[in-house]
């Protein structure tokens, strides 16, 4: 619906002295953007807490809301021409006073804030909406010049990544079940289709010696028996420390699909333990019905030893077999064993099944012929 009015504001700016790519104004118009659906959210919010008899404590001043500069509105509920800002008026509000607002943060050291600006935080993303979402997440945080680069991170070579690009902590969810072109795979020493595959051998790679990851991925990465899955878990388990696999419910991340788990690991020693957790929160996870802290609040807490518990045990790195590498979660502590029947008992059942519903038939035919 708002397509063309972007495209619109897209090919002003772009005809603007100085401006030579979206880079050169993404932040103000990402900015922007998020300043509206504030604003119609907190007006929202405060619409609820009025009915409810509250009082709604907005987040920004009122000379700063949206409302308030960019579209004020007479009684009639139309846009107040009047008291709108166009023009000179309009670039001076918002360079001179609405940005140095926004950016406002809690005192830092110089060097403690340079760092944090320019040294703490890296991305890349391929999709452009996503990109520029990224950007605008990481302003409204503080940072006035994210480190977040449009470009697809599968299309680097691996065999570039040198010392000096490395990372000492990487967190990711990286999206699965698509597909990669052939030249893309041969960038990677594990080839696949699997995106969500290329992505772990990327930030195994990425990772300093030393460095720690938490990557979501779809839970059937621990145990597929194909060439590629075996192949990366074996580079996992032996260039990595994988100390712990969080096995998350179905529904926790939307969209996925399937099931997930978020592996943990350290670059640098092989791995000797893991300590598995079942996440179970007691309820379904869903839009409405997001994971919170509290669901999380056991994990966080048996994980700094470790602990065994209903819910969590550790498995030995030596009795992980070879052959396959396989790491499926198997909860120890799951209750009373199942005992299946065996297939001639269920065909027994199925035949003697069959006998009573053609006798009960039988019954019901006589029945209906001699009411005839």
């Amino acid at each position: 619906m708002f397509e063309q009015a972007f495209k619109n504001i897209d090919a002003d700016l772009r005809n603007e002295a100085g401006c030579t790519t979206e880079l050169d104004y993404t932040e103000q118009t990402s900015w922007l953007l998020f300043l509206k659906y504030l604003d119609g959210l907190e007006q929202d919010k405060a619409m609820e807490a009025e009915l409810e008899g509250k009082k709604y404590a907005f987040i920004l001043d009122e000379s700063y809301r949206w409302s308030s500069w960019a579209a004020p509105k007479a009684r009639d509920g139309k846009l107040d021409h009047n008291k709108a800002m166009t023009g000179d008026d309009l670039r001076e509000f918002v360079d001179r006073k609405l940005f140095p607002y926004l950016r406002q943060q809690p005192k830092l050291t110089a060097d403690n804030l340079k760092t944090l600006q320019e040294r703490s935080f890296y991305g890349k993303e391929k999709k452009p909406l996503t990109y520029v979402i990224a950007i605008m997440n990481m302003i409204l945080h503080g940072i006035e010049a994210p480190n977040i680069i449009h470009t697809n991170t599968l299309t680097e070579n691996l065999a570039d990544i040198q010392d000096k690009d490395r990372m000492d902590v990487i967190l990711a969810n990286p999206p699965f079940g698509g597909g990669e072109r052939k030249e893309v795979q041969q960038n990677f020493p594990i080839r696949t289709g699997e995106t969500a595959f290329l992505f772990l051998q990327h930030f195994i790679k990425m990772l300093k010696a030393g460095g720690r990851a938490g990557v979501v991925i779809k839970n059937t990465f621990l145990s597929n028996t194909d060439n590629a899955s075996v192949s990366l878990r074996k580079l996992l388990l032996e260039s990595c420390n994988l100390h712990t696999v969080l096995d998350c419910p179905g529904g926790t991340f939307q969209g996925a699909g399937v099931k997930t788990v978020v592996l943990f690991f350290e670059k640098g020693t092989p791995t000797r333990k893991i300590w598995f957790y079942q996440l179970d929160p007691g309820r379904n996870m869903g839009k409405t019905n997001p994971l919170n802290d509290a669901d999380l609040a056991e994990f966080v807490e048996l994980q700094k030893t470790q602990a065994d518990s209903d819910k969590s045990w550790s498995v030995d790195a030596k009795s992980i077999v070879t052959a396959t590498y396989d790491l499926s979660v198997k909860n120890p502590n799951g209750g009373e064993a199942v005992i299946h029947r065996s297939p001639q008992v269920i065909m027994d059942e199925i035949a003697a099944l069959d006998t009573e519903s053609a006798d009960v038939l039988g019954r019901i035919c006589i029945l209906l012929k001699g009411g005839e």
